[in-house]
């Protein structure tokens, strides 16, 4: 004997299969990480405003270098959940947004899915109503605005701008909230929205995702049933741009953890 295996009468022949698993999509160790302290804050139960562990003992508990920890809290500080405070060490932040977390009584967690979804659940009744609204009350300059944003979104997405797709989504929400005119609805579209971004920056790794082309032909069915006075196509359109937009945001977050 060899070693080598005996093949059985009939196997030469057979092609043998070969199964491979998908390589997970790369993702910085620190982006990783970012995710992990927002977990542990929950799982600590800390509340805004709360000393958190150093970014040694942070280290430590995650199993990771100083570096990368110190990496992951830059991510966490640019987008509003984590304070750094010279010679004091890292805090919760003290968060006074109309979603907060001291106020809506939990702690959004920009990765969970169950989180996500409750988000756009709730970005889904907010944003029909501001466009139903909207249908009904938008004056000729707001309607230039919800127009003009959209077209500002279309353009990014044609020229793989990130930046210019952002900005051109950001403002066609807030312009549909602002021709509603209902103050309470543009302080709500702009809160859900920078929780969205939350989950942007962490999850998706701010990614435009697949939904991009059909998302600026959504933007224009919204406008154009605002144009036509239409408020129950309008409202109508938007629950679909959401949902769709939801999907995506499922598909991407799921590929890039679970590859």
């Amino acid at each position: 004997m060899d070693g080598k295996p005996v093949l059985a009468a009939g196997d030469a022949a057979a092609p043998r299969q070969r199964t491979t698993t998908p390589a997970a999509p790369y993702r910085p160790g620190y982006e990783l990480v970012a995710e992990q302290i927002l977990q542990l804050i929950a799982e600590l139960q800390l509340q805004p405003g709360d000393r958190m562990p150093t970014e040694n003992e942070l280290a430590s508990r995650l199993g990771t270098s100083r570096t990368v920890v110190r990496e992951a809290v830059k991510i966490l500080s640019a987008i509003g959940r984590v304070r750094a405070q010279k010679g004091r060490g890292l805090y919760v932040t003290d968060d006074e947004g109309l979603l907060g977390s001291s106020r809506w009584g939990g702690f959004f967690l920009p990765t969970d899915l169950e989180h996500v979804y409750q988000l756009f659940e709730f970005r889904r009744v907010q944003e029909t109503a501001a466009s139903r609204l909207a249908a009904t009350r938008a004056t000729p300059a707001e309607l230039r605005s919800i127009e003009a944003a959209a077209t500002t979104c279309r353009e990014g997405h044609v020229t793989g701008r990130r930046d210019l797709f952002d900005r051109g989504d950001d403002d066609f929400h807030i312009s549909i909230a602002t021709a509603a005119h209902n103050p309470f609805l543009v302080a709500a579209v702009r809160e859900a929205r920078r929780l969205q971004r939350q989950s942007s920056t962490i999850g998706l790794h701010g990614t435009v995702g697949g939904h991009a082309a059909e998302a600026v032909e959504e933007h224009e069915s919204i406008c154009r049933a605002i144009r036509e006075g239409d408020p129950e196509a309008a409202a109508e359109a938007a629950a679909v741009h959401l949902d769709n937009t939801l999907d995506d945001y499922r598909r991407e977050i799921q590929r890039r953890l679970f590859g």
